[in-house]
């Protein structure tokens, strides 16, 4: 019976997730309906914490302060309702929950910033020398 779950569970995983740390700022889209419409609203933030591995079941409470008060918000990353997560900036922590932040105040609530680039490779495309263009070659 469990080889079943196991296989359902393994079936539901999404395969094109970022990799999430803590002290990350990422960019949530997650798809809400209200009544007969669907929507996509983002949510923007702070990840302090991520829970329970790499499963089926994995969280992460994502924190940002509008207007001076802190919202926090606990998404499972791999639920249908999540439609992508972004990663925006990596930070540089030395704890895997970062809790403290939600009484940190000025200077004590910034976090170090890590060198991050998001690279997207493309093919070389060969490159013809307009030196060399009527040169046909040796046979």
């Amino acid at each position: 019976m469990s080889k079943k779950i196991d296989s359902f569970n393994q079936a539901q995983l999404k395969k094109d997730l970022p990799d999430i740390r803590p002290g990350d700022t990422i960019r949530v889209y997650q798809k809400m309906k209200e009544g007969e419409k669907e929507r996509i609203q983002v949510f923007e933030g702070l990840v302090i914490a991520k829970k329970h591995g790499k499963g089926i079941s994995t969280n992460i409470t994502v924190r940002k302060v509008l207007s001076g008060i802190g919202v926090e918000r606990i998404f499972p990353i791999h639920s249908p309702s999540i439609e992508k997560i972004e990663v925006i900036r990596r930070g540089k922590v030395k704890k895997a929950k970062l809790y403290y932040l939600r009484t940190a105040k000025g200077k004590k609530s910034k976090i170090k910033r890590e060198e991050f680039a998001q690279a997207i490779a493309k093919p070389a495309e060969e490159e013809v020398s307009p030196v060399f263009e009527n040169i046909e070659p040796k046979q």
